[in-house]
């Protein structure tokens, strides 16, 4: 009689092993994390009003563009420390954030980068984003838009301990992690659901942001009670770079900006 294996094993793609040693080299980082309820009723009623004017944009390529600016508006939000001495600010926004593919029968997250992000419009994130999605990816892809390269391929075949100390070394150079993974990450954790919930986040960027689930709620709207579109959002922000006044001017605009009043 043959017996059945109460379990089953599947390898999972390449781009999780990153994804594993993010986690584990994320303590490197001393993050404030903010969590935020973001009333979205207009700026949804902005985006969909584009829509019909004929532009393709989304709702999330509009954000991810809020977010741009309202960084480079606040260099010191998204800045690198350097060797505990120095604050490196980068001249431009490079978005790392992540996609859904399909690879081998399993749907998996695969990060894109988007680069200049600041200097583009908010349909030409969208559209960027949107192809990025109709891409192909097989069990090789790593990151999306991007051509592979021999050295990445090689880290893949390390043992864990020797990928970590690469992660180590990249976050040690701020120009050259800048260059590999741009210095913000967006990672939409819950859009496509209605979880009323924060989700607190791994990452190694300098300032990162975790989208969570848009639900209705009852707001106080000039005096009076509304159901409104409510986003749930957590920022982590690195404090070794940005103190307590200059970060909260930062979260001030950039939720003034995804609610639409900017």
């Amino acid at each position: 009689m043959s017996q059945i294996k109460d379990y089953s094993v599947r390898r999972f793609p390449k781009s999780r092993i990153a994804t594993f040693d993010i986690c584990a080299v994320s303590n490197l980082k001393h993050y404030v994390s903010v969590m935020l309820e973001l009333d979205i009723t207009e700026s949804r009623k902005k985006v969909k009003a584009l829509r019909q004017e004929g532009s393709k944009i989304t709702f999330f390529g509009w954000m991810l563009k809020c977010i741009a600016t309202a960084i480079n508006s606040h260099p010191a939000s998204a800045a690198s420390l350097k060797n505990r001495r120095e604050i490196i600010f980068f001249n431009s926004v490079t978005i790392s954030t992540i996609i859904e593919k399909e690879i081998d029968g399993v749907k998996v997250p695969v990060p894109m980068i988007i680069k200049d992000a600041n200097a583009k419009s908010a349909q030409e994130i969208s559209i960027e984003v949107e192809d990025a999605k109709r891409a192909e990816a097989g069990s090789g892809t790593v990151v999306l838009n991007k051509e592979p390269n021999r050295m990445e391929g090689i880290y893949y075949l390390l043992p864990g301990f020797l990928r970590r100390a690469v992660w180590r070394f990249i976050l040690k150079r701020p120009k050259f992690a800048f260059k590999k993974m741009g210095n913000v990450a967006v990672t939409s954790l819950g859009m496509s659901g209605n979880v009323n919930a924060w989700f607190i986040h791994k990452s190694i960027h300098p300032i990162s942001f975790g989208i969570g689930s848009v639900t209705k709620k009852p707001l106080v709207v000039n005096d009076s009670v509304e159901i409104r579109e409510v986003l749930n959002m957590t920022i982590l922000i690195d404090h070794d770079v940005i103190d307590g006044v200059p970060m909260a001017k930062f979260v001030k605009d950039l939720s003034k900006a995804i609610e639409g009043y900017n």
